[in-house]
């Protein structure tokens, strides 16, 4: 089953034709989809008109379920004046849109994730008084609030050391394993994410120019798309 389905997705920036030329693809239930590319190729572009937040495109963009979206770290994030339990229980608003209070079944909700990523015991820990590493592992629990079956995460290991990075996709993929997660993310650190995922597509030029399992990819395999 797919949980996002994209077809002949075309979009242009006023300043820029042709970002995004013709993408089509699939995410599969269950799966880790990595998207890879130089900057500026339209990674992130991509990623925001699955989520609604680009408008104006041409094509097809199908979504099988709520999804739970990590952008990417900022220093406004890493200094947000707030706790571990307040962060990671923001993430259900987008599941209670219609109150402004958290109802007992949200905060049920974002205790079960803070205990199955560890970060329970330490939940009101100020966020800006955290590593990186700890940062992103709230921010993870944050996204599943809002979607405990798909998430899309942006450069989640962006400014990271790589001993930390690795922790972050073995979590990633702990939660695939265990809970049936499925994840699509963009990230620049190719070599470690593919270790991974099981499908990568790479945009060049606004156009995918590889879609396929990540050992052909590093063997400079390439699919005619």
């Amino acid at each position: 089953m797919n949980l996002i389905e994209v077809r002949k997705l075309n979009y242009s920036y006023p300043t820029k034709k042709n970002t995004l030329k013709n993408i089509s693809f699939e995410v599969e239930e269950g799966s880790i989809t990595c998207i890879v590319g130089e900057n500026g190729s339209g990674k992130s572009t991509l990623i925001k008109c699955i989520l609604g937040l680009i408008k104006g495109y041409t094509g097809e963009i199908s979504k099988d379920t709520t999804i739970g979206y990590l952008p990417q770290k900022s220093a406004i994030q890493s200094s947000f004046p707030a706790t571990i339990e307040e962060v990671v229980l923001s993430g259900t608003i987008s599941r209670n849109v219609r109150s402004i209070f958290y109802k007992k079944d949200d905060k049920e909700v974002a205790n079960e994730i803070m205990k199955k990523l560890r970060i329970y015991d330490i939940r009101k820990k100020s966020f800006s008084d955290l590593s990186g590493g700890q940062q992103q592992r709230v921010l993870i629990a944050r996204s599943l609030c809002a979607s405990k079956k798909l998430i899309i995460l942006d450069e989640p290991t962006n400014g990271l050391d790589p001993s930390i990075a690795i922790q972050i996709y073995k979590l990633l993929s702990d939660l695939r394993k265990k809970e049936g997660l499925t994840v699509l993310m963009v990230s620049h650190d190719i070599e470690r994410a593919l270790k991974y995922a099981d499908k990568v597509i790479e945009i060049k030029n606004g156009q995918i120019s590889y879609e396929g399992q990540p050992s052909e990819y590093k063997l400079g395999g390439e699919k005619n798309v």
